[in-house]
């Protein structure tokens, strides 16, 4: 699987994220929004990269940078790799995801 960066037109329908003006829009308009997790109420930061499946042209998951090493400065070292099935909302400003952080936090 490789990574690309802002080129493609997402239009398809998504699987079960609700999208705020339609069901279309570019993913380079996607590094503009903040993630926030729901279940925990914590702001996990802006899209940073996505994944997307050369084959189907589907998205896959988003990648948002993870915490900061020190009191959330000094750079990070990992970063949340968030499946497409798990955003539940694309707002104007934000995407609102469902995960464990834990379960989706990975090292690099």
């Amino acid at each position: 699987m490789r990574r690309m960066r802002c080129r493609l037109l997402y239009t398809t329908a998504c699987a079960g994220a609700e999208i705020y003006g339609g069901t279309g829009m570019r993913i380079c308009e996607l590094r503009d929004k903040e993630v926030i997790n729901i279940c925990s109420g914590r702001r996990l930061g802006c899209v940073v990269d996505v994944e997307i499946n050369i084959c189907t042209g589907e998205v896959e998951a988003i990648v948002v940078p993870g915490p900061g090493k020190i009191c959330g400065f000094f750079g990070t070292d990992c970063e949340y790799v968030i499946p497409f099935r798990c955003i539940k909302k694309i707002g104007p400003d934000i995407i609102l995801v469902e995960i464990q952080e834990e379960k989706f936090l990975q090292k690099f």
